[in-house]
């Protein structure tokens, strides 16, 4: 009960200020020059659901596994993006960025604290001794940041830097400055050291710890797609504010499913559907390139070569599209699992083989091994009987 009441009573502050954040900036509008400074819009929902999602998570593992750190980590990291959140609340108040940019140094902290959940992840501890420097020069990196950017004589997590009001004079202050960067710099080293430990994770974990990684994994690919697709919107759109908002909303709202794979990884629920939500992204990825190249070019084809007019250049193409997407994606589907949902291929190979084989047996004793040893082989599981019987003379089955 004390690990309930601690876990969800930080979950009802981190969203509690983001609710009112959110709220505050849909009831009453900040002017056009703080509005940027806050985040509104689709940017700010998303903002409100990336809180929510770290905190929630935080609290139900915090609450179901109390001896693994990773759920307060995810709840500290919530609670530090609530606290920047708080920037809102403040411009509504004071009309004036000063406080408001100065609580924005949160947020690295935030970043900072996820270091420490990929080092630690799956099991709450580390791989090895080995990566105990690791660890200590991240919480260095932290603790550097949170001192250094809180008293630094200005501050530099705006644009312009205004005078921090809590700020140490220089030339003292200038050493707040070197320790604010330095730590920024630790916190991304040990970032990817951190990645990097997943790795070897990988190499020496079991079937179970193997596919917890591989939902980590899966959502750090999700995010690197995002990042390829917030860049060309940029390209597309232009970086007027409409487009600002759409691209920090796509890239906010898919690092928000980073928690949720965690959860779903440390509590084990639909654990080993992993490998099938893998081989059906990477499917339709490569099923929706390839329509769309046949598409493209059957237009251009038409439109360019042939000269047809361009409606009925348009319907053709939509109809061939559309009559080629059930042969492609089984053929697309069948190579994707041999490669990312081998145990399901695997299985589909393993039972296709003993129905061929079952057409010539006619010993009951050979079939009734074949059987145990085919449903061993394609589900594993911890034990197998097979129970046969007779019918008697007149008796329906």
């Amino acid at each position: 009960m004390t690990a309930f009441w601690r876990a969800w009573s930080i979950w009802a502050v981190s969203v509690g200020v983001a609710a009112a954040a959110l709220l505050s900036n849909v009831l009453y509008p900040l002017p056009a020059k703080l509005a940027s400074e806050a985040g509104s819009g689709l940017d700010g929902v998303v903002g409100g659901v990336f809180i929510a999602a770290f905190a929630t998570v935080g609290a139900l593992l915090a609450w179901k596994r109390p001896g693994n750190p990773i759920g307060w980590l995810l709840s500290a990291t919530g609670l530090a993006y609530a606290v920047g959140a708080f920037n809102v609340l403040l411009l509504h108040f004071h009309q004036t960025l000063t406080l408001a940019s100065w609580v924005g140094f949160t947020f690295l902290l935030g970043i900072g604290l996820c270091v420490f959940v990929v080092l630690l992840f799956p099991t709450g501890h580390l791989p090895s001794p080995r990566w105990r420097p690791v660890a200590w020069a991240a919480g260095a990196g932290v603790a550097g940041w949170g001192v250094g950017a809180a008293f630094a004589p200005t501050i530099f997590t705006a644009s312009p830097s205004p005078p921090n009001p809590v700020g140490v004079p220089r030339p003292a202050g200038d050493i707040l400055y070197a320790v604010a960067a330095g730590s920024a710099l630790l916190m991304a080293v040990t970032g990817l050291a951190a990645i990097v430990s997943l790795a070897v994770r990988y190499r020496r974990a079991g079937t179970a710890e193997r596919a917890q990684l591989k939902w980590l994994v899966y959502v750090g690919a999700l995010i690197a797609m995002a990042l390829v697709v917030e860049v060309l919107l940029q390209q597309i759109m232009g970086t007027g504010t409409a487009a600002n908002n759409l691209q920090n909303a796509l890239s906010t709202g898919v690092i928000a499913l980073v928690p949720l794979a965690i959860g779903i990884a440390i509590l084990r629920y639909r654990l080993y559907d992993i490998d099938r939500i893998i081989s059906r992204t990477v499917a339709y990825a490569i099923i929706t390139g390839l329509l769309i190249g046949i598409y493209a070019g059957l237009v251009l084809l038409a439109t360019e070569v042939l000269e047809i007019h361009s409606a009925v250049a348009v319907a053709v193409a939509t109809l061939i599209a559309a009559a080629l997407f059930s042969p492609v994606r089984r053929r697309v589907q069948h190579r994707v699992d041999r490669r990312f949902n081998r145990a399901r291929y695997d299985a589909e190979t393993t039972v296709a083989a003993f129905a061929a084989r079952l057409k010539d047996a006619v010993d009951l004793d050979t079939v009734r091994a074949d059987l145990a040893s085919v449903v061993h082989e394609a589900l594993e599981p911890a034990h197998v009987t097979v129970w046969t019987g007779t019918l008697r003379p007149g008796r329906s089955p």
